[in-house]
């Protein structure tokens, strides 16, 4: 199963987006997450243990359960890449049962719906079949609906990032589970609510194409460097 670096650059652009408060548990991880992606293993490591050490003190801290969830997905990639199946199914089954009890403790929580989403939605285009990737799609769907409707229908007020990626995330989830009504809706109103942005673009292949491409569907203007 192979990840790519989009899947932290979607949660650090929609998490710095949507998430207000100043005591953001994602300020103090996000960056080494990234740079661990990227290929930094002594900063995924330092991103792991400041999860675990809070965890120690607090095991349903439900931030901390959703970024070392994330943090065991991600290294999971490194175990099935050396061959070792067993360690990689191993860690990715417990990264999603991590993330999946943050959610059931705080299912209201920007900061873990945004996370869990993100990871499972991207993830979900690297597997090798539909059967395994639709549960992932319609679980990260539900946490990218779920964070809409807690910012309420007028999302004016974020940037275009976080209110294109959450869009877009959801209108592509639609369209991959078959759903192609429902994508059509999601892509016009992407369509109409940020028009001449790079989402419009992806909303316009899609219209014509009914399909996108991975790249062609989040993390939309990221830059290769580190997060927005």
């Amino acid at each position: 199963m192979k990840m790519q670096k989009t899947t932290i650059a979607a949660v650090i652009i929609l998490t710095s987006g949507l998430l207000l408060s100043q005591d953001r548990f994602d300020m103090k991880v996000r960056n080494y997450f990234f740079a661990g992606l990227a290929g930094d293993t002594a900063s995924l490591e330092k991103g792991m243990k400041i999860c675990e050490d809070i965890l120690a003190s607090e095991p349903k801290q439900p931030e901390a359960l959703v970024w070392h969830g994330m943090g065991l997905v991600t290294e999971s990639r490194k175990a099935f890449e050396k061959g070792d199946q067993q360690t990689g199914a191993m860690m990715w089954q417990r990264g999603l049962d991590e993330m999946d009890q943050a959610a059931a403790i705080a299912p209201d929580s920007l900061g873990v719906r945004i996370v869990r989403g993100a990871v499972l939605l991207v993830a979900s285009q690297y597997l090798p079949n539909a059967e395994m990737a639709h549960p992932l799609i319609e679980k990260g769907l539900s946490d990218y609906e779920r964070a809409y409707s807690i910012q309420g229908p007028d999302l004016s007020h974020l940037g275009t990032h976080p209110r294109g990626e959450l869009m877009i995330g959801i209108a592509d989830a639609y369209s991959r589970l078959g759903q192609p009504e429902k994508a059509q809706e999601w892509f016009e109103r992407i369509q109409k609510d940020l028009p001449g942005t790079p989402y419009a673009n992806s909303a316009a292949t899609w219209l014509q194409t009914k399909t996108l491409t991975p790249r062609q569907a989040g993390c939309l203007g990221c830059h290769a460097g580190g997060p927005n």
